[in-house]
């Protein structure tokens, strides 16, 4: 059965697993139609007209595959041209509609289902069923875990199943194949399940390149903004150079944390980093910041490599300000 010339309406509030359902409809269109053109859409490109554009066909590709994401947030002067083509989508056209289940434009579901549109709702995963989603995902990992290990890192990483299919696939990187331990488990992710760009910042600025890297790697893999990332090592960066510019000034910790910005619990941190800096490295540091932030927001084609090479960068003017 080819998936042109049909509609269908994925209905679940978990991202991951509905968008491995859109993912599946994708793939198996573009087998059938490798030619076809994908358009990927939100709300506001339907209301830009993109949508009328995408389904109405392509001077370049014969066949048209449109996903159209979050009809929650889909404007009500939009419903009329969504709910027409999903009940008579062109034969050429592979049409899939998603929606996070509730009340928010449950009225557009409605007119859907009354349409005769197709439905599938993907079920949330329960809380308690979480450490067998973890064991299929190790599965799909070519990794092998008992039930007591994925207990262990649902303890550890919490239950937002993205983070967990994050953790599968960072330890299916760093042990393929490997039968996977408790012990391994809680050694590895130990603290990680609310890694922030600070953390990431406080470990760098502190020497700890390695677990600047992996929580790093982590912060990818549950996806936390490069941006944000980059704006926290800028900070640090710049609250330890106003550190080592005040520090002999004798002013109070309560100035002092007042003028560098930061609370004053966070002084020791800072003074324990600045250690391992002096005015000279943090002067590039702050140069090699600058440069990161501007790849991250589109000067480069790959934000993540940019960011480890930074973490790379810091610790080496850390190691040796000098060079």
């Amino acid at each position: 059965m080819t998936e042109f010339g049909t509609s269908l309406l994925i209905v679940g509030s978990e991202p991951l697993l509905v968008g491995r359902w859109v993912d599946q409809r994708v793939a198996a269109a573009k087998q059938s139609q490798p030619t076809a053109d994908v358009v990927d859409l939100e709300p506001a490109d339907v209301a830009d007209g993109r949508f009328a554009e995408a389904v109405g066909g392509s001077l370049f590709a014969a066949a048209s595959i449109v996903v159209v994401r979050d009809l929650s947030a889909m404007p009500p002067e939009q419903w009329d041209i969504i709910v027409r083509t999903a009940q008579q989508p062109d034969q050429s056209l592979c049409l899939t509609l998603t929606h996070p289940g509730g009340v928010k434009g449950k009225a557009l579901l409605d007119r859907l289902d009354k349409a005769g549109v197709p439905r599938t709702t993907v079920e949330a995963v329960k809380v308690a069923d979480m450490p067998r989603f973890v064991m299929d995902e190790a599965k799909r990992a070519h990794l092998r875990m008992e039930l007591a290990v994925a207990r262990s890192l649902v303890d550890a990483v919490g239950t937002n199943l993205s983070a967990l299919s994050g953790a599968v696939a960072q330890l299916a990187d760093d042990w393929p194949g490997t039968q996977l331990t408790v012990d391994l488990v809680n050694a590895y992710f130990s603290g990680l399940a609310e890694v922030s760009g600070f953390n990431i910042a406080d470990a760098v600025m502190a020497g700890r390149a390695e677990q600047a890297l992996r929580l790093l790697r982590w912060a990818f893999n549950t996806g936390t903004s490069p941006v944000l990332i980059t704006a926290a090592l800028a900070s640090a960066v710049r609250s330890l150079g106003k550190f080592i510019g005040l520090r002999d000034q004798r002013l109070s910790q309560a100035d002092l944390a007042r003028a560098i910005g930061v609370p004053p619990w966070k002084l020791r941190d800072i003074e324990t980093q600045a250690r391992g800096w002096t005015a000279s490295g943090l002067q590039r540091g702050i140069a090699a910041v600058a440069l990161t932030d501007s790849e991250v927001k589109g000067a480069a084609m790959d934000p993540e490599y940019s960011l480890e090479r930074l973490v790379l960068t810091l610790d080496r003017l850390r190691a040796r300000p000098g060079a």
